[in-house]
């Protein structure tokens, strides 16, 4: 099995909480979901050479109830 690298990641509050509420649903934690979905999104640029939204670089508008 490769070794894992540490990154220092540093996430906004509002971020951080969707993102759990997010691995909780699916019950991982909150770095499995953050690997988990930096993987789709890399799988996704090899498959078609784009990012998975359009507008990725648009300002981050998150609500939680």
């Amino acid at each position: 099995m490769a070794e894992k690298k540490q990154v220092p990641l540093r996430l906004s509050e509002q971020l951080y909480n969707a993102i759990a509420a997010w691995a909780e649903d699916d019950f991982r934690s909150v770095n499995g979901q953050i690997e988990y979905l930096l993987t789709e999104c890399v799988k996704q640029r090899k498959k078609d050479g784009r990012y998975v939204g359009k507008d990725i670089d648009a300002p981050l508008d998150i609500k939680i109830d």
